[in-house]
């Protein structure tokens, strides 16, 4: 058996940690997981996703505020004498001391093909920067951000109409089977990594709200990307007397007009309103609203929306 610790927190990583517990050839020896925060209107204190399922099969669990820092829980990491620590969108970085206790390797599913989109936003940033694949990797933890080497791969395509949610579902999916992949191919010295090239190296730096503000100068492909890139997670949105609404769901459409015909109108303007959406011309192109959620409401068609604030031109 090949015996590891778990560390990770949101949803993402629990279908590879149900995976690799009802593997028959890996041993969860424990989780460590960020400590229990609120969440919700009601400020619940929560435990994550991964606490639930460790304690449901009872699986020791250990939530280190920085773990670099807590060298009780290293210590107990030590006696474990595990043969990996397996990473999956855990939250904390690992000091070399922490990198240095698994008998072979600290492994890393990261979310994109390395190098490319290195950091903390990899499956946001790809979609909002049009990408028309992504993927998965196994790599090696290093101390340097997302450099390690390479173990497996797998591509992932990106369709238009593919929003964020769609691919942190399939990511979630797609990713036990590459983790135990790599935990045996180490393990029986079958699978050696590849380091990584320095050329096409970018980063998923963490997003902002002000990233999230629609500028309807901006080409309509260009806000349809961002709107599928930060779908429910914060959401794009755009204010209209002093209320912030949310964008959820566009659709890119051709103009029906020759250019010359939008030349006295600003970005913004509303050109037309059809029964299933608004269109509202950007700096290229026209993006129609499909659905979206005025502050203080709940979700709803963008048409509805639009009947209800009768008068406006320009958003």
């Amino acid at each position: 058996m090949i015996n590891i610790v778990f560390f990770g927190t949101p949803d993402i990583g629990l279908k590879s940690l149900e995976y690799l517990f009802n593997s028959d050839r890996i041993n969860v020896q424990a989780v460590v997981t960020q400590p229990d925060k609120p969440a919700g209107r009601g400020h619940k204190i929560t435990m994550s996703p991964i606490k639930r399922f460790a304690l449901e099969n009872n699986i020791p669990v250990f939530q280190p505020k920085s773990i670099r820092k807590e060298p009780e829980i290293m210590d107990a990491l030590r006696k474990l004498e595990p043969d990996f620590f397996v990473t999956f969108a855990f939250g904390q970085i690992l000091s070399q001391e922490v990198l240095d206790i698994p008998k072979y390797e600290t492994i890393n599913l990261h979310a994109s093909l390395l190098p490319k989109y290195r950091g903390a936003n990899p499956i946001q940033r790809v979609i909002i920067e049009g990408e028309k694949e992504t993927g998965i990797c196994t790599m090696i933890t290093e101390l340097a951000l997302d450099a390690g080497a390479v173990c497996i791969k797998k591509p992932i395509k990106i369709p238009d109409d593919m929003t964020c949610e769609d691919l942190y579902e399939q990511i979630s999916n797609d990713s036990p089977e590459l983790i135990e992949e790599t935990l045996i191919g180490i393990y029986e010295n079958k699978l050696t990594p590849t380091p990584q090239c320095e050329d096409g190296v970018c980063f998923a730096n963490k997003l902002n709200k002000e990233e999230c503000k629609i500028d309807w100068a901006k080409s309509a492909v260009d806000i349809h990307n961002l709107i599928r890139g930060v779908y429910r997670c914060p959401s794009a949105y755009f204010t209209l007397n002093n209320k912030m609404i949310k964008v959820l769901k566009t659709e890119v459409v051709e103009k029906r007009q020759p250019e010359t015909y939008y030349a006295d109108f600003v970005p913004g303007t509303v050109v037309g309103k059809l029964k299933d959406g608004i269109e509202v011309l950007t700096g290229n192109g026209i993006l129609k609203l499909i659905t979206v959620k005025p502050e203080g409401k709940g979700e709803m068609r963008a048409i509805d929306w639009f009947h209800g604030v009768q008068g406006v031109k320009t958003l």
